[in-house]
């Protein structure tokens, strides 16, 4: 590892690389300091390679924070990279117990913490820096000589300055999470629902702790059928004087249950176990498949219209909404960048056919690689959620595996980088309950 590389020296280096041997000595540039992102970090200490880290949030695992009183179902064995751990272990850090279910706020603080702050990788992240585009040196995207040998230039936000930064290649692990979906059934963003945003929850609110007044005593109607609605409603329904209105678009309520006692991760087929006894108690309204066409204010609060096995209907009175209906990734700031995207799950190409969840579960999903990873543009990669698009399929020790095939890559080690070095039961492992941020 170089010196300290300070943030003003990137920006100045390198004005107009000439030749791939330039070229060879910037260093890699990863973007997102969640846990796949810091997993590359240690995985290119590990090779002694130059990087740096550009994270637009304050803190690690800035998105993570938003949801850190949710617990994981998966225990920490799934959850640590192999060799984060090991850096962290030479450093004197003590690993939490290994079949412990953490929660979010956890992951932060025992580990994520932890391993931004080893004296490898702490000099090389910079925090509240965002990442407004990235395009090659000198060249706009249709140009194709030569394309290959010219780094890549990041453009980045910070403390009100644009700043441009250089790099041999460039790791993506942005994730999805800042980019929730519309409540709309049709996936479009309305005037009427852009406007009702202070009304409406994109995230899974802290019910039981910071939140709990702003739900408390109102009419709440919860908008999705994946485990973090679930998570939601059980939170809400320990509340005083709440009204729940459950609105899901599966034919019937009990798909939404899960394997319950059969599930081969026990914290999730509680939630399945604990949700249908919610509803079988009369706590719960369930509207399902109730598929959301407008949302609108009028004087007894907010109403939904939607059609109900081609029936229109509406939900009259609703205080909040929470919407826990997934995210998209984001690639406003790829635009200079070529892509290659499947059309229907925005996940790279080739991986669409492995993690389609109209076919696959995280359980069936096979580990996959730099190759599998590859775009038009070399040496640049989205990884991490991001990765798979719109797919709820991915888990955490996925993104792992991803990235040490990447780093082996880059680093010249083509034999490590088609290695699959990662096994898995055939449940799989859900990262967190987070729809549109894990699996299942």
């Amino acid at each position: 590892m170089t010196n300290k590389m300070s943030f003003n020296i990137l920006t100045n280096c390198c004005e107009s690389p000439k030749d791939t041997t330039q070229v060879s000595h910037l260093p890699v540039a990863i973007i997102g300091a969640g846990p796949v992102g810091l997993a590359a970090a240690a995985h290119l200490v590990d090779k002694g390679e130059q990087f740096f880290i550009i994270e637009a949030g304050p803190q690690v695992g800035h998105h993570i924070q938003q949801w850190g009183h949710v617990r994981l179902f998966s225990s920490w064995k799934f959850n640590i990279d192999h060799v984060a751990k090991r850096l962290l272990e030479d450093s004197g850090w003590k690993s939490p117990v290994l079949t412990r279910l953490p929660y979010g706020k956890d992951l932060i603080e025992e580990y994520l913490q932890p391993l931004s702050q080893l004296p490898e990788i702490e000099p090389y992240l910079h925090l509240n820096s965002k990442v407004v585009a990235i395009s090659k040196n000198g060249l706009d995207k249709m140009k194709t000589a030569n394309r290959s040998d010219q780094s890549f230039v990041i453009y980045v936000e910070k403390e009100g300055h644009t700043e441009r930064m250089e790099a041999r290649a460039v790791i993506d692990a942005t994730g999805t999470w800042g980019s929730p979906n519309p409540i709309n059934a049709d996936h479009i963003w309305t005037k009427e629902e852009i406007e009702l945003n202070h009304h409406i929850s994109y995230v899974i609110p802290d019910i039981k702790g910071k939140d709990r007044s702003t739900y408390e005593n109102k009419h709440i109607a919860v908008v999705g059928g994946g485990h973090s609605a679930i998570n939601t409603i059980l939170e809400l329904a320990e509340l005083d004087d709440v009204q729940i209105s459950w609105i899901l678009r599966k034919n019937r309520v009990q798909e939404a249950y899960g394997g319950e006692e059969l599930d081969a991760l026990p914290a999730r087929g509680q939630l399945g176990s604990r949700i249908h006894q919610l509803v079988d108690s009369g706590r719960v309204k369930v509207y399902t498949p109730f598929y959301i066409q407008k949302v609108a204010r009028s004087e007894n609060g907010i109403q939904l219209t939607g059609v109900v096995r081609n029936e229109e209907q509406t939900i009259m009175g609703i205080d909040k909404i929470i919407s826990n209906t997934g995210s998209k990734p984001d690639f406003s700031f790829l635009h200079e960048i070529r892509l290659d995207l499947d059309p229907a799950t925005e996940s790279v190409t080739k991986l669409a056919p492995l993690i389609d969840p109209n076919v696959h579960s995280c359980g069936t999903v096979r580990p996959h690689g730099e190759l599998e990873l590859r775009q038009p543009e070399a040496n640049f990669y989205m990884v991490g959620m991001k990765s798979y698009g719109r797919a709820p399929t991915f888990l955490m020790a996925t993104g792992y595996e991803q990235v040490r095939s990447i780093v082996a890559h880059i680093t010249g080690d083509l034999d490590g980088a088609k290695r699959v070095e990662l096994e898995l039961p055939e449940t799989g492992v859900c990262s967190t309950g987070i729809k549109g941020k894990s699996c299942c």
